[in-house]
């Protein structure tokens, strides 16, 4: 049996039971990596022994008769922007190469602690600043569906690893789209968890500064929306390093089973197979027994796309922008100059204003959602872009336009979930489904009604 194809539920149920070993489920994993990962470059870190060490031990515990955790052996990966002990925190830059981490994360630490077993670390674009994923240090990750097209960003390595069988469940981060991107990209799904859901923090790092400490997030990718339950679950534990955790139920109190369907929120253009996609996703939901009305439009999301923007530029943005220069990521200098007049043109008083008026946006949104328990609006204006879009003004525009919802619904702290729901060609489509805060038990449960209509084969060949 080849587990590598097997979900996280599936593996993990099998482990626990003795069916199989956790050594015996990361040594598949590994052999799956070695095949595949040279066509992707979706893991740019790991190391067998240390794989096989985790794995045995998942495997003594259990004949202990301690309990093996909900993960139980089941092969995780990790982006290199996150803290793992003895790895470098890279973030995609030469010039954090040398950054060892000491310690692991909180998210990563919770992973272990349900039983993951860490199989490697996964590529993002320099700064993990694009909707793309190529840096200096790494090089280029394809995306396993077709290498035209983006894997997404900035959690591409993710993205590809989960679709291509490298690991039944990728960490990710999501600032502006960073885990729903990628899912959307390479035919996956992705969960953005509440605002302090997941507990993260660096220690290899300074202090972040207030506009990430409120929009940057730790969600899962993975192939079945169970799985994004099972690792929502064990990321979402408690960690006393992170001041902004709150001890939020996973499953809040009933609610009628009620969308709301939102084609062009903010009235945004969209391509006619991402209406096909939503139209289809409705009549999913309908079929499951939702109540699914269409509205024409949203609580403000351009105003909170703004907000977002204000908060990135206007806080450190000449220090990232420095930094981008010793880097000397093409790319990653193309995204700020792009930005640059914008962020130097700043009152001072930009950020405390863009924090007054979400606080606003935060409560008209928050009011919506008591109506509409569940919106289903697009991931994306656009099909996944030809890879390297972002490399002209032009590109950048489109990108940044495209994207309206991946940037607007981030600084208002709300889950958002990216459901693969089909192919055009060889392109993955899918939908968001957004619910209130700390709603992720909606957002997964109207997940799985448009999931049970039908998925993108999965996992691929590359």
């Amino acid at each position: 049996m080849e587990l590598w194809r097997l979900t996280a539920t599936d593996l993990s149920a099998r482990i626990r039971s003795g069916a199989v070993s956790a050594r015996e489920a990361a040594a598949d994993a590994l052999e799956r990596l070695s095949a595949v990962n040279g066509r992707l470059n979706a893991v740019v870190a790991y190391r067998p022994e240390e794989v096989l060490r985790e794995a045995e031990s998942v495997d003594a515990a259990r004949l202990r008769g301690e309990p093996p955790g909900p993960l139980a052996g089941v092969p995780v990966t990790i982006k290199v922007n996150a803290d793992q002990a003895g790895f470098a925190t890279t973030n995609g830059l030469r010039l954090q190469e040398g950054l060892i981490a000491k310690q692991d994360s909180p998210v990563v630490a919770n992973l272990r602690r349900a039983g993951a077993v860490i199989l490697g670390r996964t590529n993002t674009p320099a700064f993990s600043l694009r909707w793309f994923t190529t840096n200096l240090l790494h090089g280029d990750t394809k995306n396993p569906r077709d290498p035209a097209l983006t894997p997404g960003g900035s959690s591409g390595g993710a993205g590809a690893a989960v679709a291509a069988g490298i690991g039944a469940i990728a960490h990710g981060t999501d600032i502006a789209g960073s885990v729903r991107y990628p899912a959307y990209a390479c035919g996956v799904h992705g969960l953005r968890p509440s605002l302090g859901r997941v507990p993260a923090w660096n220690a290899s790092s300074p202090e972040r500064g207030i506009g990430p400490q409120l929009m940057a997030v730790s969600g899962p990718l993975a192939r079945s929306i169970a799985d994004l339950r099972l690792a929502l679950a064990a990321m979402a534990a408690p960690d006393p390093r992170d001041p902004w955790w709150v001890p939020a139920p996973l499953e809040g109190p009933a609610v009628p089973r009620r969308a709301a369907l939102c084609l062009r929120p903010g009235g945004m253009p969209i391509a006619p197979e991402v209406e096909a996609a939503l139209r289809d996703a409705a009549a999913r939901l309908s079929a499951a027994g939702w109540q699914v009305d269409e509205i024409a439009d949203t609580p403000p999301i351009r105003e909170a796309m703004d907000i977002q923007l204000t908060l990135w530029l206007g806080d450190g943005f000449a220090a990232v922008r420095a930094a981008a220069e010793r880097e000397g990521d093409p790319a990653a200098i193309g995204i700020l100059e792009a930005f640059r007049a914008r962020a130097e043109a700043m009152p001072p008083d930009a950020i405390p204003k863009a924090l007054i008026s979400r606080a606003t946006l935060i409560r008209d949104w928050s009011v919506f959602l008591a109506e509409h328990p569940v919106l289903l609006v697009p991931v994306c204006g656009e099909l996944p872009f030809p890879d390297g879009l972002d490399r002209t003004r032009e590109g950048i525009e489109r990108a940044f336009a495209a994207n309206l919802l991946q940037i607007g619904l981030a600084p208002l702290g709300l889950p958002a979930l990216t459901v693969t729901t089909g192919l055009v060609g060889r392109t993955p489509v899918g939908v968001q489904v957004v619910a209130g805060r700390f709603r992720e038990d909606l957002c997964l449960a109207a997940g799985e009604a448009i999931e049970a209509g039908g998925v993108p084969p999965m996992p691929v060949d590359p």
